[in-house]
């Protein structure tokens, strides 16, 4: 039977984890964040838009570090919409494409329709090898978007196929979703803080 102070045992376990995965990510990862929020500062202050994609809780991370770009990130900071969408949410493109064309194109085909040259595609991957974010990065670059990938563990194919990789240092999916969040926060702030200065202030 499980007892409370297992469970607070438990509790703590995570949240000591969950540090020293944060710690990991600010010993390697701050020069790559800032690369990123550079590159979509550019991407976006020359009329660019960002497109998302991800599976699973990813598809989760996608639409929501996609409606921080559109809508804002801080309640207090009033600036324009920026240009965003995830590739996750329209059910019956989604479905079609799975249908007609499989489950590995459901992605590539959008970000063909949709992509244009300048754009940056985002694909959120934890193990770094879903084949149907690996098939929407080779589409990318046919279109000449740049591509990044929020990934984890040692990168899998995704990190030798993207223009800029964000690896998360852990091995275990919760962990590597956390970072991919605090990671597009503050990609997110970064961006806003650039592009609309005197909102800022």
């Amino acid at each position: 039977m499980t007892t409370s102070l297992n469970r607070q045992n438990q509790i703590e376990s995570h949240l000591r984890d969950s540090i020293a995965v944060k710690e990991k990510m600010l010993a390697a990862l701050v020069p790559q964040i800032e690369a990123v929020a550079d590159l979509l500062t550019h991407c976006l202050s020359n009329g660019g838009k960002v497109l998302f994609c991800g599976n699973g809780g990813s598809a989760a991370d996608a639409q929501h570090l996609a409606t921080e770009l559109v809508v804002r990130l801080r309640s207090s900071f009033e600036r324009p919409a920026l240009a965003a969408l995830a590739l996750t949410v329209d059910t019956s493109v989604l479905t079609a494409a799975g249908n007609d064309y499989g489950f590995d194109r459901i992605f590539s085909r959008q970000v063909a329709a949709l992509g244009r040259p300048g754009d940056i595609l985002i694909g959120i991957s934890t193990s770094g090898n879903s084949p149907n974010i690996i098939e929407a990065v080779r589409e990318a670059g046919n279109g000449q978007l740049k591509t990044i990938g929020f990934l984890g563990g040692k990168g899998g194919k995704l990190a030798a196929m993207t223009d800029y990789s964000l690896i998360i240092p852990s091995e275990k999916t919760m962990r590597i979703q956390e970072g991919h969040i605090l990671a597009g926060h503050i990609i997110c702030e970064l961006v806003e803080e650039h592009l609309f200065p005197k909102s800022a202030t």
